[in-house]
Formats: C-alpha cells, sequence, structure tokens
C-alpha cells in the first residue's frame, strides 16, 4: 500500500502542478509555445541531446564497472536514448531509468546490482547539478540568489546521506531495508570509493548538466526571450531541479518551476511557461532514437525463433 501512495503522490502533484499553472495563466502560454517551435531548435536539441546522451551512457558504464558489472558503451548508448524516450512519455518520470536497470540487470544476471548501478548514476550527476548549480548562483548576480541557501541545503542532506550509508556494516539485520542499506554500502567501499573513477564522473555529468542548460536558453530564445545568457543560466539550472522530479511524462513541475523562476526574475510567468513548452517538445524530438531502439528489440523479440523464445 505504502509502495502504490508513493508510486502515485509524484505523478499526482505534477498534475496538481499543471492544473494550477493553467487555471493561473490559462493555456495561451502552451499555444505560444507549441507555435513558436522552429526546425532550426529542433536540429540544436537533436545534436546537443546526442551529446548529453553518449555522456550519459559512459558515466554508467563508469559507474557499473566500478560495481563489477560489464557494460559497453555502445549497449549503454542504445539503453539510454530508451530510457530517455520512456521518461518522456510515460508517468512518473523514471519508467525508463527501471527499465534500464532490470535490463541490465537481467543481462548480467544480477538485477539487484543493475538497478543499484542506474540508481548510482542518476544521483551522481543529480549531486553534480546541484554543485554546479550553486556555483553559477553565486558567481553570476540574479534575482534567485537568494534561493542559494535552499538548494545547498538539499546538496548537504544529499551528501550527508550517503555518507551514512556508506559507514553503514554489512550484513546487519535481516530485513528488506537492512540488506538493501547493506548493499548500498558495499557499492560505496567497494566499487565507488576509487579516486580515479570520481574526475571522468564529474566531468561528464558537468558535460551534461551544461548541455541540457544550453538546450534551456535555446528554448528561452525560441519562446521569446531576449535576456541575456549570464541571466537565464541561473533560471536554467533552478528550473532543471525540478526536472528530476517525478512527473507526468515530463509535464507538471517542469511548467511550474519555470513560471515561478521567470516570474520571480521579472520577466513573467507566461514567457516561462511558453519556455518550457518549447524545451519539453525539443528534448521529445532529441529523444526519439529511444523509439527506434525499442521497434529494433520488438522486430528482433518477433523474428526471433520459436526454440529461443521458448527458452
Amino acid at each position: 500500500m505504502s509502495r502504490s501512495v508513493w508510486a502515485w503522490a509524484g505523478p499526482a502533484g505534477a498534475a496538481a502542478t499543471l492544473s494550477i499553472v493553467v487555471w493561473r495563466l490559462g493555456t495561451g502560454p502552451f499555444r505560444d509555445g507549441v507555435r513558436a517551435v522552429d526546425g532550426k531548435a529542433l536540429v540544436a536539441a537533436a545534436g546537443i541531446g546526442a551529446l548529453t546522451t553518449v555522456c550519459c551512457a559512459w558515466r554508467w558504464t563508469i559507474v557499473a564497472r566500478g560495481l563489477g558489472v560489464p557494460l559497453t558503451l555502445p549497449a549503454a548508448v542504445a539503453a539510454c536514448y530508451r530510457s530517455v524516450f520512456l521518461n518522456l512519455t510515460l508517468p512518473g518520470g523514471v519508467v525508463g531509468d527501471v527499465h534500464r536497470g532490470v535490463s541490465h540487470g537481467r543481462e548480467v544476471r544480477d538485477v539487484g546490482r543493475g538497478l543499484r548501478a542506474v540508481a548510482w548514476d542518476r544521483a551522481v550527476g543529480q549531486v553534480v547539478q546541484v554543485v554546479l548549480t550553486v556555483v553559477v548562483l553565486l558567481a553570476l548576480p540574479s534575482p534567485v540568489r537568494s534561493f542559494v541557501p535552499l538548494v545547498a541545503l538539499a546538496l548537504a542532506a544529499t551528501v550527508i546521506g550517503v555518507v551514512l550509508v556508506s559507514r553503514a556494516r554489512p550484513g546487519v539485520g535481516r530485513s528488506r531495508w537492512a540488506r538493501a542499506r547493506s548493499a548500498v554500502a558495499g557499492d560505496v567501499r567497494d566499487g565507488l570509493r576509487a579516486w580515479r573513477v570520481w574526475p571522468a564522473i564529474a566531468l561528464v555529468s558537468a558535460v551534461v548538466v551544461l548541455g541540457h542548460a544550453v538546450t534551456f536558453l535555446i528554448a528561452a530564445r525560441t519562446a521569446g526571450s531576449t535576456a541575456p545568457p549570464s541571466e537565464m543560466l541561473p533560471l536554467a539550472l533552478l528550473a532543471m531541479l525540478a526536472m528530476v522530479l517525478p512527473s507526468i511524462a515530463g509535464w507538471g513541475l517542469r511548467e511550474g518551476a519555470t513560471a515561478w523562476v521567470f516570474g520571480a526574475a521579472g520577466l513573467g510567468a507566461e514567457r516561462g511557461v511558453a519556455t518550457a513548452v518549447v524545451y519539453g517538445v525539443m528534448v521529445l524530438v532529441a529523444s526519439l532514437p529511444g523509439a527506434l531502439v525499442l521497434v529494433g528489440a520488438w522486430i528482433a523479440v518477433v523474428l526471433e525463433p520459436d526454440g529461443a523464445t521458448d527458452a
């Protein structure tokens, strides 16, 4: 019952946020955003999306190999494209990542470790994102600089949680939570503590965050914003923090957060919603290779010999 409540809490919150945005601002900003999308923005999104997807796949391979599970870069790139496409088309916003972890876990005959590799991949990427957000908010003048303590608090809580889990004693307790905590602690001690993996993880994570931020800036310009990049970058990074939370196929919190930060910066909440819509269309188009991966996998299953299928 608790798992069911948590599974519905994220989409329900996203739906409520989207409803409030429509109630306060109407549907006009959504229509404006769709009409503003052009070919140049979509081509730029596809190019940037290819770069960020390869970087995400590279980071995943580093984490997975650190945990002792093999993963090739081409397979990781295909799985990441598929994961992004599923995240952007199915409720929850994390279905693609769960599918990625389960599929890889089955291939290596260790679903638990496969899922943990994906979880660590997402976690370290989000930690780097929060760190970069704090740095940019402190370095650039912005009307949203007052939110630095809140972002820093979120970062501190994440780091403290990782440290506490890493110090847990393996094998203590027989409950499901105790076993999970023991497994996570073992991951940190045995697979992710090596200093040589962290520079590469930090580098590719920074490229991913900056790639998403550039996509957001292009979306803002496409939606009609004339603010300079130095003013838009802090807003982009703040809005992107909300995008990692559960949503309805990407919709909901993205529009609410973007309307909020644009309103706080004096750029207009309506323009923020239009920017979020353009951004959503751009990233969806950039994820379309993931649909080809799904179709290819389906064709492979259909053409598979009956004997192999039965096995």
